[in-house]
């Protein structure tokens, strides 16, 4: 899985980042298919300078006919918002065109917020920082979609099973 490449990169470059969106119910114990591996990346500049690199190193391109370089600017992010309603920057391998990442251009939460209760799951000496059930549940119900509805039922099923256990 794609996926292994990208956590171990991002932990070598000490990128401050937290798992979301499928890929972190699944970390959660919510059996679920995802294609994309959706990042809540500190957007402070030096930080996300970071994570940039490591894509451009590992080879990723952003899906969208902008540099990546340009999600550096928090103008850039504010105007996507604003002109396309963008929510997130992607970014695909061209060999892989499956392998999808994508970024949230703004911070739903104080990133500070997002570490502060994260879950942390080491597969393979690789420490992945994942986005807090907490936290989880708000971003699917400020999405809105039928999808991040039936996501927040599953939460709230294993957080049930969890508390009978």
């Amino acid at each position: 899985m794609y996926y292994e490449k990208i956590f171990s990169a991002l932990q070598k470059g000490k990128v401050r980042y937290a798992v979301a969106g499928g890929v972190a119910l699944v970390l959660h114990g919510v059996v679920r298919f995802t294609a994309d591996l959706d990042l809540i990346v500190d957007l402070e500049r030096e930080n996300l300078g970071r994570f940039i690199a490591i894509m451009k190193e590992l080879g990723y391109l952003p899906r969208n006919p902008v540099k990546a370089d340009e999600l550096l600017a928090p103008e850039s992010r504010a105007q996507w918002k604003r002109e396309k309603n963008m929510e997130v920057f992607s970014f695909y391998a061209p060999a892989q065109p499956m392998e999808l990442i994508d970024v949230f251009i703004e911070e739903k939460f104080p990133f500070e917020d997002i570490i502060a209760d994260m879950l942390v799951v080491t597969a393979k000496g690789v420490m992945i920082p994942v986005v807090s059930l907490r936290h989880l549940k708000k971003l699917k119900k400020a999405a809105g979609r039928p999808q991040d509805l039936a996501d927040i039922e599953a939460l709230e099923a294993l957080e049930r099973t969890e508390e009978k256990e």
